[in-house]
């Protein structure tokens, strides 16, 4: 357990944890410019029945987007975590080794591809 991923020799734990460090910045810009728009709203809905409805319809994308970026960066942080406790590259649900490939695909991956496909993920 926690010995890495199988395929393509060890990780380089530092260079994935810049790559997700990155992106964590990324999704937090992208959660405080959502925030600014969706929740604290400085103009009121227009007067336009129509103009209203597209404009709830659009907040309702953002919300969509918001809760994606916040999902993603909850991913993110356990995936930090599990580099920090030695688990990185581990399974967490078989404790097999994850395939290099998955990880470079997806560098917060959990799950090796046997125990995602089985939990439908």
């Amino acid at each position: 357990m926690g010995s890495g991923a199988e395929g393509g020799g060890a990780l380089d734990r530092d260079a994935v944890r810049t790559t997700l460090m990155a992106r964590r910045e990324q999704l937090l810009d992208r959660v405080r410019r959502l925030d600014k728009d969706v929740h604290h709203r400085e103009t009121p809905l227009p007067a336009d029945f129509a103009e209203q409805a597209v404009e709830l319809e659009n907040q309702e994308v953002m919300e969509a987007l918001d809760d994606d970026a916040r999902a993603e960066l909850r991913e993110i942080d356990r995936a930090l975590g599990r580099i920090e406790s030695g688990d990185y590259g581990t399974c967490t649900r078989c404790g097999e080794a994850i395939a290099a490939a998955r990880l470079e695909v997806l560098p917060a991956a959990a799950l090796c591809i046997d125990c995602a496909t089985s939990a439908g993920v």
